[in-house]
């Protein structure tokens, strides 16, 4: 019997291993679950953080996750790299995990297992992430300042990305396969009164260049309507077109919001199951950030904490 579980190894599990192992929680996390063929979240296929505190000359993202691994270990946090298959969380703690064949038992359950970048699904596009095509503009728009950026998406988060690129960027292009938008009226308002942001209407991206130069150089375009296709120089592709949380496996058990992020309570970590607790971009997906990640795993753990004595466990 654990005292407490956290699944998922990015910066909000790691973070919470820390707390909860320097409370004595002696916690177990479960590193399976798996963004971009690695463990440690999304900070595993991001190459340069240069906005997260204490590193002012900036580090590679799989350092930041080794470092914060390594101090939940010194602390004595234990690792097991498994997926887990199933939780039974609605009778009660103790709660069940069944993890690659092996049931395991805790009072207290952490879940960071962080949310997925929806991406258009081209091979160019995978063999340049971070060699020009992004999925953060908050996270990466800094390296293409007064350069010519390019933005996919309809939603308010595609034109929240261009309206922050624009602050930066020379020119940004937003573009749509369809002739509209779905953002609300006022981000519409604001991007296509931006003299920096233009539309490009019913058009897909067929191809993003130049995977031989190692470096995003343009995209190859098409017009849906006439099936022309064409060049668009450009440095820089940001893919806006949403998250998907990695709450497969709490559907029916804990409360969901209407896009599958976990709800926690106002100002807290906690979800709708005593004792089980949800930090990250499992219940963000708002800020989306590695800081605000490692913040909610912090709220998690010390809750979890404090919940377990309350209860009398430890």
């Amino acid at each position: 019997m654990e005292n407490v579980i956290i699944i998922g190894s990015g910066p909000a599990g790691l973070t919470a291993a820390i707390y909860a192992a320097r409370a004595n929680l002696k916690p177990l996390l479960i590193e399976g679950i798996i963004v971009g063929g690695q463990t440690g979240g999304q900070l595993m296929i991001t190459t340069e953080v240069e906005n997260f505190p204490g590193f002012p000359h900036g580090i590679k993202g799989p350092e930041v996750v080794g470092l914060m691994r390594d101090q939940a270990e010194r602390f004595g946090t234990r690792f097991v790299l498994a997926d887990v298959d199933k939780v039974v969380l609605n009778e009660g703690s103790p709660f069940r995990l069944e993890a690659d064949g092996q049931t395991l038992e805790t009072h207290s359950l952490i879940i960071s297992t962080g949310a997925s970048a929806r991406w258009l699904g081209l091979e160019s596009e995978r063999e340049l992430t971070n060699r020009g095509v992004s999925a953060c503009a908050t996270c990466d728009g800094y390296f293409f300042r007064d350069q010519d950026v390019s933005v996919i998406g309809r939603g308010d988060t595609a034109l929240e990305e261009a309206l922050y690129l624009a602050g930066l960027a020379k020119s940004v292009t937003l573009i749509h396969r369809r002739e509209e938008l779905r953002a609300s009226k006022i981000m519409q308002d604001r991007a296509q009164k931006h003299p920096k942001i233009k539309f490009m209407w019913n058009t897909v991206v067929e191809q993003v260049n130049d995977v031989a130069a190692g470096t995003v150089t343009g995209l190859t375009l098409r017009n849906v309507k006439t099936n022309e296709q064409f060049e668009h120089p450009t440095q820089g592709l940001f893919i806006a077109i949403g998250h998907v949380p990695n709450t497969q496996l709490f559907k029916g058990q804990l409360t969901l919001d209407e896009n599958g992020y976990i709800k926690t309570m106002a100002g807290t970590a906690s979800t709708n199951i005593e004792g089980v607790f949800a930090s990250g971009d499992v219940q963000d997906h708002v800020y989306r950030q590695a800081i605000t990640a490692a913040g909610t795993g912090c709220m998690a753990a010390i809750e979890a904490e404090r919940w377990l004595g309350a209860k009398g466990i430890i």
